[in-house]
């Protein structure tokens, strides 16, 4: 096995560090640089190089930009998520917010919904739950459910559905009778979100960096946890995207770890980190 035998130096994290901030929006200070190190490390006895200079060379290089890009994405990009993170969000979808969309739209069309950031799909299953919970109580209330996230492989996971049984925790026990399946595999306890949960939900890597379209406007963004690694302009600019992308009076919402006060934004606050775009 190739054995990385030095360590990273000033000149090569500054590279790094820039182009991940361009790129990727991430903010990478001094004090990250441990960090990158060791997450870099799995790709230098990967690709069977022994210093950073080889692989930051190659990185910049136009072979290295089309071949390793998306590994280092993966490997810099943080996942870090479970079902039912923050669940006050998902009481005030369950309470304010789908009993106001269900009023004004009705069975007239799809209510559509971003998870934007949505790692592993822990975010994106919840609200497939919370959301199929009110249509069968509400009779021809449709939804679909749009997943993104920048990372390839992260993606290929939230695709499976298959998570370890100790994820379980913050699911509710009705909910988890009803959508999730257990593995027959006493020695691998996973279980699958449930088929009717899945079909709702559509996955599609996405770059908040790049000048992003969607096809249609959304009635809902969830974009929690994510943007706590931008710098301040970057975060406005990337909210005033997903103003761009909510229809009049849309919500949003954000991580508790996260604020727009100060921000030229369309929104007006609703509840905390709760935001409904101004008609």
């Amino acid at each position: 096995m190739n054995l990385v035998r030095s360590e990273m130096g000033d000149a090569e994290f500054r590279r790094f560090s820039e182009m991940i901030q361009k790129e990727l929006g991430i903010k990478m200070p001094p004090t990250k640089k441990v960090l990158l190190q060791s997450r870099f490390q799995k790709r230098l006895r990967a690709l069977g190089m022994s210093c950073y200079k080889e692989y930051c060379d190659y990185l910049f290089s136009d072979a290295g930009r089309e071949a390793e890009r998306q590994h280092m994405v993966d490997v810099v990009t943080t996942n870090t998520t479970h079902f039912f993170r923050e669940p006050k969000h998902f009481d005030i979808l369950t309470n304010s917010v789908l009993p106001d969309l269900w009023r004004k739209i009705g069975t007239s069309r799809e209510i559509q919904v971003w998870s934007a950031g949505c790692s592993s799909g822990e975010e994106p299953y919840t609200l497939g739950m919370v959301l199929n919970e009110f249509a069968e109580k509400n009779q021809g209330f449709r939804f679909s459910i749009l997943a993104t996230d920048i990372s390839s492989d992260i993606l290929r996971r939230a695709q499976q559905a298959v998570y370890p049984m100790e994820k379980v925790d913050e699911i509710p026990q009705s909910f988890r009778k009803k959508y999730l399946l257990k593995s027959k595999n006493p020695q691998r306890p996973l279980i699958k979100v449930d088929k009717v949960v899945r079909d709702k939900v559509r996955f599609r890597q996405l770059n908040f960096m790049d000048n992003f379209r969607m096809d249609q406007k959304m009635d809902i963004i969830f974009c929690r946890n994510v943007v706590i690694y931008f710098d301040r302009p970057t975060q406005e600019v990337l909210f005033n995207k997903f103003c761009d992308h909510l229809r009049p009076e849309a919500y949003l919402f954000i991580g508790h770890s996260e604020s727009l006060s100060g921000m030229r934004l369309p929104l007006k606050q609703m509840a905390p980190t709760v935001f409904r775009r101004l008609p």
